[in-house]
């Protein structure tokens, strides 16, 4: 073949497309359209629905030349929970599946995304009206995430890069449940935690639009997001808002509260959340490929800082441009394990309204502000009914010690 100055040209243009666009729409849109199929059934927890998606995420991770890090050396880590199906309470076993990229460092960047959906509607969380039966394909929540650790996974591991840092790659189940599959991970770590450096999550990136951008909580758990994200995100050309909080209803929450800096990507919510609508087709694939890239640009600078990133205990939830539907906070992190009555406290924030009133983790809220509180529906109903500044009651349990504390917003 005669190769003139023009070929050079287009040859050397081609390669700076492909090395711009690393993570391509095509995969991800793969990946979504059979993780959000009906042959897995809404990866209902501990269903075959979830054990079918386990396995195709593990194929790849094993495709990818991950090594296995689960328990017993395979990729799956089994653990016990306690669910309601029809209202009863059953033990199942539900599997997060977990892959290593071995580079030989001391530290170790995690990188997550929960795989679990609703199933059929039988378990707790369904908005469809007469759900029951019907499939909850789940395409953004949170297929999309999952297509995100499938293919950061391909990227790191096929870059021809040895990095600093290892990569942990871990798809979570149970996250529907109450961040249950994360919470057991950090429980029961395959890795020592001291030596993870960050935890990247993604928790429904495929709904991206140029309106509302991205959303990326955690900025203020290290002082390195700050310092990292806002040039690459307009090299991108990609608009985002930031929350500073590292408590959320996502799994980056079980890792922040073992004081690890954590980052997570959000693109927002939409009238299909957690019905049976959210399906693979009205995924913006070329969206999320945009969000993967960043988020591919944002680990290799945070693996190229002469320090590993600082923890900080970060601020108010909801602080900075995003906004709540509450008014007000009281600073807990619900443990959505619980089965009994009243808000079990799984983690206080500091300086706010409920360590200043002397709540601890470990606390059962029954009664705030004369509401009996029999679930978080009822908590959250509470919040939405004042104003900052206002005090009441709460009535607690520490143990079998019956407790009353004031707590002004």
């Amino acid at each position: 073949m005669k190769i003139t100055f023009f070929s050079i040209a287009l040859i050397f243009a081609a390669n700076n497309l492909v090395q711009a666009q690393k993570i391509a729409a095509s995969d991800i849109k793969k990946h979504i359209d059979i993780l959000a199929s009906d042959a897995f059934e809404g990866r209902g927890t501990a269903t075959l629905g979830e054990i079918k998606s386990a396995n195709y995420i593990a194929d790849l991770f094993k495709k990818s030349g991950l090594k296995p890090a689960g328990t017993n050396d395979t990729y799956f880590q089994p653990f016990q929970l306690t669910a309601g199906v029809d209202g009863v309470a059953h033990q199942m076993t539900a599997r997060n599946v977990v892959g290593f990229l071995d580079n030989g460092a001391k530290k170790t960047i995690v990188i997550g995304g929960h795989f679990d959906h609703l199933g059929k509607g039988y378990q707790s969380g369904s908005l469809s009206p007469d759900s029951r039966n019907y499939i909850h394909n789940g395409a953004d929540d949170n297929a999309s995430g999952t297509a995100g650790v499938i293919e950061l996974a391909k990227y790191f591991s096929s870059n021809q890069t040895r990095e600093k840092h290892n990569f942990l790659f871990i798809a979570f189940s149970a996250e529907e449940l109450g961040l249950l599959g994360s919470k057991n991970y950090t429980e029961s770590p395959t890795i020592p935690l001291a030596s993870i450096s960050a935890m990247i999550n993604m928790d429904m990136i495929g709904r991206l639009s140029d309106e509302k951008g991205l959303i990326i909580s955690g900025w203020g758990t290290s002082p390195a997001w700050g310092k990292i994200v806002p040039d690459l995100a307009k090299k991108q050309n990609m608009k985002f808002t930031i929350d500073s909080s590292g408590v959320g209803a996502s799994d980056h929450t079980s890792f922040y509260l073992k004081n690890i800096p954590v980052l997570q990507f959000f693109t927002g919510t939409h009238s299909d959340y957690h019905k049976i609508s959210d399906d693979a087709e009205k995924i913006n694939s070329e969206g999320e490929a945009k969000i993967l890239n960043l988020i591919a640009a944002i680990v290799e600078n945070l693996d190229n800082e002469q320090t590993e990133p600082e923890f900080l205990t970060a601020g108010n939830p909801h602080q900075g441009a995003t906004t709540s539907n509450f008014k007000v906070t009281l600073g807990v992190m619900p443990d959505y394990s619980f089965s009994g009555k009243g808000l079990k406290v799984d983690a206080v924030s500091k300086a706010r309204p409920a360590e200043i009133a002397g709540i601890m983790a470990g606390d059962v809220i029954t009664k705030l502000a004369g509401k009996n509180i029999n679930s978080i529906y009822d908590y959250m109903e509470v919040l939405g009914a004042h104003e900052k500044g206002q005090q009441v009651e709460a009535e607690l349990l520490r143990g079998t010690e019956k407790k009353v504390v004031k707590v002004t917003f």
